[in-house]
């Protein structure tokens, strides 16, 4: 288990931090308490700056955790005292530092603690967008005398400008920003968030410190607004704030220019009431053309509005058009959802003679995700660049203007990542040529790869099945590229140790192709001579993949190699990367089929020769604690053991965007509802249940675990044990917890079933 948690088998990795400002191919590094930029093209390094340099007006050194350069490369914008907030958001002090003067000063005077929630220069110039106190402010100059112009002033505890709530941050922009700066920086869009009528979920603080021995006579208490199936979303909406206008109007007028003239509000026809939209990727496509998606809370009805800013006045202005229709009318086509992704890409405009166009990734009609061409971007109707029995994954990684190239990542088969490109095909008589790959396809591996800014340049990095390595890879080199890091540290400790043997192979459930991976103890007896007990893992959520050939060590590989347990993972019903076809069956009742497959992947172990069938056991953490949990509930007979850690056990307890997408609003799916969550416990007298839930998860509430309990507490269910981590979130690491976890369920599965292979007796 030391092995496990000290990192001897994490492989190292680095991350490129590419900076466009100072051209294609520059990187930056941290090294010897200085910034330094790495720039491919000269293969040269320069001093950007250093710690002693950034001082605040008392002479006290500013200790910085992210910072962030002005176009220009004059000024550095330094985020200190970094608090955490939720998964992506956090509060700092943001100071500017003139890196010609070496003179540092404040965004906003300090405080204690911070109350920025984000800040960023603009694409050019040396404006300063930031939110603090949930009102948006823009600096038009870093100069210590300019002053900010504050663009909104209504924000307060429930009230967001330019920053997403909790329920925006997690389950639809996945980042700690809702503002956008216009290409020219002209213009800065913003998301309005008014969480007003949502109702607060508060939870308690045993101990806000790191001291497991501190004792806190009078518990402290975290409220936030939590937005429940059925209940009050925020509302949204989106606006822009003119700064051009703004300040030509206050340089030309005597008074000042009032700020409600120059910020205004978007509207369009056919626009789902705010109490049942969700706005979700907003992207400028040029100087005044914007473009957003909006879809309805049972995400299968939406829109895709385009607003051209520039082309009229007053409301023409501000009133889109929507010019692609998305759900079971538009795109999708079926009866599965929209998805959430932020894959819309504008492409350059001097590739497209200075029209707007981009690119999306959108299912095709055999619904498969593929790369789409809009051009112009008023297109209603897609232009694939891609086809195929595949998917393209996690959106456009680059494009090349010069050669006139789509980078991207697929998943080719499944279970595999590779880079390929494909031509960007601007004309619409050219018919596009088959996607060329940038990675070995000839043996299963999996790769992911970051893109400098023009594209000339890429970080490939390997991800597995063997140990990982990374190569920088300049595009129109020929020669070869030097491997960046090739763990040679992590290949020296491997060969000292006995590794469990992993293979894939693909089951059948309900005429279903289903990925599965199963870890086994290495020089494993498969005769049937030996019986193996095996652990089921699995999360299952919607879109989501276990079963891939990246390389990992992790807790089930301890189990097989300490204990000769054998792990099986099955992507089931529901999961991605194998078009719509898996995935949507899952609608509306979450969990039923999920659970199916699990049972019936089980099935087929249990008739395995080397299997023991009265050792078959499942876990997962989150989802996949639902899943184990509905395992168990369907009582198949099967499972003798199942352990569900921070599960949801009631989608009426979940929040609202995440569970409304695939279920629907609770008054239309009322059985539906039922059906999803953990109604019958009977099936839990029969097997050996752990259960594992901090009390500060706000994400799965331990309020889903604490449902649980009461049911198996009125069934008389005794058999099982629970563990409260005190004060853990969600990933369940505060003071030690997460190593103390592992133990735990260790120590069950010995004590349930003993260690791994028994023989026969013949």
């Amino acid at each position: 288990m030391d092995h496990v948690f000290n990192g001897t088998f994490a492989a190292s990795s680095q991350n490129l931090n590419w900076v466009p400002e100072a051209g294609d191919g520059v990187f930056s590094i941290f090294q010897n308490a200085a910034v330094k930029l790495v720039d491919l093209k000269t293969n040269t390094t320069t001093t950007l700056v250093t710690m002693k340099d950034v001082k605040d007006e008392n002479g006290q050194y500013i200790y910085w955790s992210s910072w962030k350069l002005s176009a220009d490369m004059k000024y550095m914008l330094i985020k200190a005292d970094h608090l955490k907030q939720w998964r992506w958001s956090s509060f700092g002090n943001y100071y500017v530092h003139n890196l010609e003067t070496k003179t540092t000063y404040p965004l906003i005077p300090p405080t204690n603690p911070p109350v920025t929630a984000y800040a960023t220069w603009s694409p050019i110039g040396q404006s300063i967008a930031y939110v603090t106190n949930n009102d948006l402010y823009v600096l038009p100059s870093p100069t210590a005398s300019s002053s900010a112009i504050r663009v909104t002033t209504a924000g307060n505890a429930s009230l967001f400008h330019g920053v997403p709530d909790w329920v925006y941050e997690e389950e639809v922009f996945s980042n700690d920003f809702a503002l956008w700066w216009s290409p020219d920086s002209s213009k800065v869009a913003f998301l309005r968030l008014d969480e007003t009528l949502v109702d607060e979920y508060k939870f308690p603080v045993y101990n806000p410190t790191d001291d497991s021995s501190a004792i806190f006579p009078y518990t402290e208490e975290i409220v936030m607004k939590y937005p429940k199936p059925g209940y009050n979303n925020p509302l949204a909406s989106i606006h822009v704030f003119d700064l051009a206008t703004y300040l030509e109007e206050n340089e030309s007028n005597a008074s000042e220019f009032p700020i409600e003239n120059a910020t205004f509000e978007l509207e369009w026809e056919g626009r789902h009431p705010a109490e049942n939209s969700i706005i979700g990727q907003i992207k400028w496509l040029g100087n005044d053309t914007l473009i957003l998606k909006e879809v309805n809370r049972a995400a299968d009805d939406g829109n895709v509005v385009l607003f051209n800013l520039g082309n009229a006045s007053g409301v023409d202005a501000t009133t889109g058009t929507v010019v692609r229709k998305l759900g079971k009318d538009g795109e999708e086509g079926d009866d599965g959802w929209i998805e959430s992704d932020q894959y819309i890409y504008p492409l350059p405009e001097s590739l497209t003679g200075g029209s707007p166009a981009y690119l999306d990734v959108v299912p095709d009609a055999n619904g498969y995700n593929h790369i789409a061409l809009f051009n112009p971007a008023d297109s209603s109707t897609p232009r694939f660049l891609t086809s195929g029995t595949w998917e393209v994954t996690s959106g456009i990684k680059a494009v090349d203007a010069e050669r006139g190239l789509v980078y991207f990542q697929a998943a080719t088969p499944s279970i595999e990542r590779h880079i390929y490109s494909v031509s960007l095909a601007l004309d619409s008589s050219f018919i596009p040529a088959e996607p060329t790959p940038l990675t070995d396809t000839s043996s299963p591996s999996s790769y992911s790869a970051s893109f400098s800014p023009e594209a000339g340049f890429y970080l490939l990095s390997y991800q597995g099945p063997n140990v990982p390595w990374q190569r920088v890879i300049q595009v129109d080199n020929t020669g070869a590229n030097p491997i960046h890091n090739k763990n040679p540290q992590l290949n020296e400790t491997l060969s000292r140790f006995e590794a469990a043997v992993v293979t894939y192979t693909t089951i059948e459930s309900d005429g279903y192709e289903l990925n599965v991976k199963e870890i086994r103890p290495p020089r494993m007896d498969d005769s049937g001579r030996t019986k193996y007990p095996v652990m089921f893992f699995q999360y299952g959520g919607p879109g989501s993949q276990k079963v891939d050939v990246n390389f990992n060590r992790d807790w089930q590989d301890y189990l097989a190699c300490g204990y000769q347990y054998i792990t099986v993972i099955v992507d089931g019903r529901g999961t991605g990367y194998k078009g719509r076809k898996l995935r949507n069956p899952v609608r509306n009742n979450l969990g039923y089929w999920e659970a199916q497959d699990q049972i019936n992947a089980a099935r087929i172990w249990a008739g395995k020769d080397y299997i023991d069938p009265k050792r078959i056991g499942i876990w997962g953490w989150s989802y996949g604690g639902f899943m184990s949990s509905k395992v168990v509930e369907a009582d198949a007979g099967i499972h003798s053991l199942a352990i569900a850690v921070a599960p949801v056990t009631s989608w009426r307890l979940y929040d609202s965007i995440y569970t409304e997408r695939y279920m629907g609003l609770p008054e239309k799916n009322p059985a539906g509802y039922i059906n999803a969550s953990i109604s019958h416990v009977e099936g839990f007298h029969n097997v050996d249940y752990l259960l594992a839930h901090g009390s500060g998860d706000d994400n799965v509430h331990y309020a889903n675990s604490a449902h649980l309990l009461d049911m198996l507490t009125r069934a008389q269910v005794r058999n099982f044990r629970f563990r409260m981590f005190t004060d853990s979130d969600h990933s369940i690491n505060l003071r030690g917890a997460n190593r103390e976890l592992y133990e735990y369920m260790t120590l069950f599965l010995v004590e349930k079933w003993g260690k791994g292979g028994r023989r026969r007796g013949w």
